[in-house]
């Protein structure tokens, strides 16, 4: 994978580093577009197809060999690009299901859930996507591709996975006219839960404010 392909007249369509950085790319422009909420009844399933479309790239880097950056040491990059506004704005786009339930190791027995916000995990994974590219952009593109696959197994792909779930649950419980639970209580200041915890819903949707604008019917009364 040589750094000329970024300095290619016309890259390469079938190159693989095109190829990912393409879909991240499309992923970063996306989300930051949703984000400034000029369709916010449109919030959750747009999330999803970005977010399911991003895990793709994920598996194609987790799929592919492991990718050796060229230099031993990382070049630095300088601070990070801030993300706390994109961040608050979507944190209110997705109240009130923002906080969710996520049992962060599946293979780790007797784990108890924890609390988790949608708008934090795409910010991080955001975060980490944003390092990558800024080697991209800068003609780095093994090291870029070293580090999406790095943080794709380390962060992004954990935490991009946790709230794909989350944001199907929220469209699965409205199509199929299965309001969720009240929250009660349950935030991300807490710590693990207990079981007694457990019973409650990560959200709470109601038909009016999600399924409205998707065009779906109110939930019948019980």
């Amino acid at each position: 994978m040589s750094d000329a392909t970024l300095h290619a007249t016309e890259p390469d369509p079938d190159d693989f580093a095109v190829q990912i950085s393409d879909q991240i790319e499309s992923f970063l422009v996306a989300v930051t577009e949703v984000a400034k909420g000029d369709e916010p009844g449109s919030t959750v399933p747009f999330l999803l197809l970005e977010v399911s479309q991003l895990l793709l790239a994920g598996g194609r880097l987790g799929a592919h060999e492991d990718i050796v950056p060229d230099e031993r040491y990382e070049p630095d990059l300088g601070p990070e690009p801030d993300v706390d506004e994109l961040r608050e704005n979507l944190a209110r786009l997705l109240d009130p299901v923002d906080v969710y339930s996520e049992v962060f190791d599946p293979y780790e027995p007797r784990k108890a859930p924890v609390p988790a916000r949608i708008s934090d995990d795409l910010a991080d994974v955001i975060t980490d996507l944003r390092h990558g590219m800024a080697h991209y952009r800068a003609g780095r593109t093994t090291e870029a591709l070293w580090w999406w696959q790095f943080s794709y197994f380390s962060n992004w792909g954990t935490t991009a996975s946790a709230t794909l779930r989350a944001l199907h649950s929220v469209l699965a419980h409205v199509r199929l006219n299965q309001p969720l639970e009240e929250l009660d209580g349950l935030d991300t200041d807490q710590g693990m839960m207990g079981d007694e915890t457990l019973e409650f819903e990560a959200g709470k949707v109601m038909a009016e404010e999600i399924g409205g604008p998707l065009g779906m019917r109110p939930a019948q009364r019980q």
